[in-house]
């Protein structure tokens, strides 16, 4: 059924936006002549590569610095690749990921490699099910940029302060996975991008109705400052990432 569901619901959405799939293509590829898209290695279902198609918002070659998170500030985020990233655009292409297989709507976000190998034994159960364009994660931690700006090394900030809360969401989404649940999560993750503010009330009124632990709930209210945390399987907060 989820299946049939991406299926059907990736199908209409590559028919519908495929006009601002061709204007974005046209605007990103103005900016420098290069390929507007941005396709890359990312672990799926079962611990296998597959690559992952999004607009790309920075300049080519920006994998080549080794950083896998990106701060706000990041300098090799282009002038256009700010605003599809603000509005989440760059992710449309995904869609296509969908149709495909190798993604789902609703799932874990796929991560790079450099980042599974360093899950413990419990966070592997995310590698069990096919990534997908939006989760509780997703909408939580939509401004991981913003949460990551000014940072020397925002890969190791994502693993103190993101991963975390992260890797929980994730495996609470499995847990309790359901075709009605992925409808809530798509129409909060598009209600988020007004108004945050009202989607994290149900975030965390969901979870507090499942008896998820107090702070995972509090975390995810974002109404403090992100603290470091030890990831799901880990007594220790991470201090490297090697």
């Amino acid at each position: 059924m989820k299946r049939l569901f991406d299926f059907i619901l990736s199908l209409i959405g590559i028919i519908v936006l495929m006009p601002l799939i061709i204007i974005f293509s046209l605007l990103i590829w103005l900016q420098d002549f290069k390929s507007p898209f941005y396709v890359a290695d990312r672990v799926g279902k079962y611990g296998k590569l597959f690559k992952m198609i999004k607009f790309r918002s920075m300049i080519v070659n920006a994998s080549s610095s080794g950083v896998d998170s990106t701060a706000e500030d990041d300098n090799r985020i282009t002038n256009i690749g700010k605003v599809v990233r603000k509005f989440k655009i760059d992710e449309i292409p995904q869609l296509f990921n969908v149709f495909m297989g190798k993604m789902s709507f609703v799932g874990p976000r796929p991560n790079v490699l450099n980042e599974t190998n360093l899950y413990s034994e419990i966070e592997n159960k995310i590698l069990t099910v096919r990534p997908g364009i939006t989760d509780f994660s997703s909408i939580v931690f939509s401004d991981e940029g913003e949460i990551l700006k000014g940072s020397d090394n925002p890969d190791l900030k994502y693993n103190q302060i993101i991963r975390p809360w992260k890797s929980r969401l994730a495996i609470i989404y499995i847990e309790n996975q359901s075709l009605i649940i992925d409808i809530k999560l798509i129409i909060w993750t598009i209600i988020g991008i007004i108004n945050k503010k009202v989607v994290l009330k149900n975030i965390t009124n969901f979870l507090t109705n499942i008896g998820c632990d107090q702070k995972l709930i509090n975390a995810c209210k974002r109404d403090k400052e992100l603290e470091p945390f030890p990831p799901p399987g880990f007594n220790d907060i991470i201090n490297s990432r090697e």
